[in-house]
């Protein structure tokens, strides 16, 4: 198989796990309706390139963090399932990251959105 073609099926392999994590995860349902909010609001508003990218770095780190932390609970119910004290740390604080990506988010909204939203008023 030439280097395209690996390259190609790696980045096939990984949209089909982009997908699939979508399909099944309520909480990246959530971020992505959200996003597709946001978003919009930015063209609305004509946000800036700078806010943009602002913007949708916010977006990736949440949507990212939260598909590493559905792999870790996965992985973690799968390695024991029974309730034990240090899978609920782990569960725990990778849940925790996300939350502190979404206080992160949210303010960075804030502060891009504020100031056009201002100017309407």
């Amino acid at each position: 198989m030439s280097y395209f073609n690996e390259r190609m099926r790696a980045v096939r392999v990984a949209l089909s796990g982009v997908f699939q994590a979508f399909k099944k995860e309520t909480h990246l349902k959530l971020h992505l309706i959200i996003s597709l909010i946001v978003v919009n609001m930015g063209f609305l508003l004509h946000i800036s390139k700078t806010d943009w990218l602002f913007l949708l770095l916010a977006i990736a780190l949440v949507i990212s963090l939260e598909m590493i932390n559905s792999v870790i609970e996965k992985l973690c119910d799968i390695i024991k399932p029974e309730q034990d004290p240090k899978i609920k740390y782990i569960k725990d604080v990778a849940a925790g990251a996300v939350l502190i990506a979404c206080v992160f988010a949210m303010i960075v909204g804030i502060l891009v959105f504020l100031p056009y939203l201002k100017s309407i008023w």
